[in-house]
């Protein structure tokens, strides 16, 4: 695993497998590939001796026991501890402070890369202990999010990121503050804050170097995916739709440009085409699966409400006919949204017209005024009394 910036293109090996796993347990992933990734994984557990890892997987039925290769990976694995365990000894017997910390970072290197994910961290500690520099404390804890996002181990990550903020409030340089915002943005959109990884996704296009979370095209795909629920329509042209490094990549992705620009266009017979295109790859990522439903639900109330906005009133076949649905289709969408308080607006069943009845902001604030006024008026009688006591 490693801590350091991945080379291009180059994913950490965990992750993928990580992804690989994800992909085993999807009810969506036909037999045949289910096959090939079975093989696929199995190659990486025992190029990487992660014995921990192959008896769970063993326990769940995704592998097939075999005694012979569980014994060899163990015995390989204590081998290279020995080993390890002989350096750190010469090391603090016969070296300096450096070739100490470089020999522990080697044994926790090794637990990372055999998946032992306790006894990783608590070495990651030690060598910690031994570590002066502040960019070097940082690669521990970039390891430590590493670790953190192939278990989904959240309070991991977001301990992590805490404690890495703290370490660049002694210094730390630029590159790997960007880094970390890619880190952050992945944890946040995986935490379903899709705000925030928007903003920390569109802060770092220019910046990214974090081929170890995922490639830059898939990057882009998150960076899209989140800004299209997040930003009003000024910032999205400005930030993603005329943006040159979203553009110079976005074609890679399946269906993403068409889902972006005709969402942008209003062109929304297109943009229902591409967003069913688009969905398989929502439901087939590990970060987003978990939110596949409610990422639905927005989606579709940003759509209805930027179609609505252009009119006091429409009727429901102009719009079922822009959306290329029914009108039954329609009618259901649009009950079940104004119910959940989604959408203004209200439907005229026996005439078929939608009226949009748009809250007024300054009405609102005004209220809410108000309110807070009455609050504090009572605040200050009780407080009032009880002085008078």
């Amino acid at each position: 695993m490693d801590g350091g910036a991945g080379e291009e293109g180059k994913q950490e090996r965990h992750l993928v497998l990580a992804h690989k796993l994800f992909l085993l347990s999807h009810p969506a992933v036909d037999d045949l590939s289910k096959v090939a990734l079975r093989a696929e994984v199995l190659d990486t557990v025992k190029s990487d001796d992660m014995a921990t890892l192959f008896e769970s997987l063993v326990a769940a039925g995704v592998l097939e026991a075999d005694a012979a290769l569980l014994a060899e990976m163990r015995g390989r694995i204590d081998e290279v501890i020995r080993k390890l365990d002989e350096k750190i000894a010469d090391a603090e017997e016969n070296l300096g402070e450096s070739e100490v910390r470089e020999a522990h970072l080697a044994k926790s290197l090794h637990f990372i890369r055999v998946g032992e994910k306790e006894k990783a961290l608590e070495q990651l500690k030690v060598t910690e202990g031994k570590t002066v520099a502040v960019g070097q404390k940082m690669d521990l804890v970039f390891h430590t999010l590493q670790i953190g996002f192939f278990y989904m181990d959240f309070d991991l990550i977001s301990k992590s990121i805490d404690k890495a903020k703290n370490l660049f409030e002694e210094g730390g340089d630029w590159e790997r503050k960007n880094r970390l915002k890619v880190y952050e943005g992945l944890y946040c959109m995986a935490t379903r804050n899709f705000k925030k990884a928007a903003s920390l996704f569109l802060d770092s296009i220019s910046t990214f170097t974090t081929y170890e979370l995922f490639p830059y095209d898939t990057f882009i795909f998150y960076t899209v995916l989140t800004s299209i629920i997040t930003l009003d329509r000024v910032s999205l042209k400005q930030k993603v739709v005329d943006a040159p490094e979203i553009l110079a990549v976005i074609g890679k992705v399946p269906h993403l440009s068409e889902f972006l620009n005709s969402l942008y266009n209003c062109q929304y017979k297109s943009f229902f085409v591409a967003f069913s295109g688009l969905t398989e790859q929502i439901k087939l990522d590990r970060y987003l699966q978990p939110h596949f439903r409610y990422y639905m639900r927005e989606v579709r109330t940003v759509v209805y409400s930027q179609f609505l906005e252009s009119y006091k009133s429409v009727t429901m076949e102009a719009m079922a006919t822009a959306f290329g649905v029914t009108v039954d289709f329609i009618d259901q969408e649009l009950s079940r949204f104004i119910a959940a308080g989604k959408l203004h607006c209200k439907i005229d069943k026996v005439a078929g017209v939608l009226e949009t009845n748009r809250p007024d902001e300054r009405n609102a604030f005004y209220q809410a005024t108000i309110k807070q006024g009455d609050f504090l008026l009572n605040r200050i009688q009780k407080l009032s009394r009880v002085i008078d006591l």
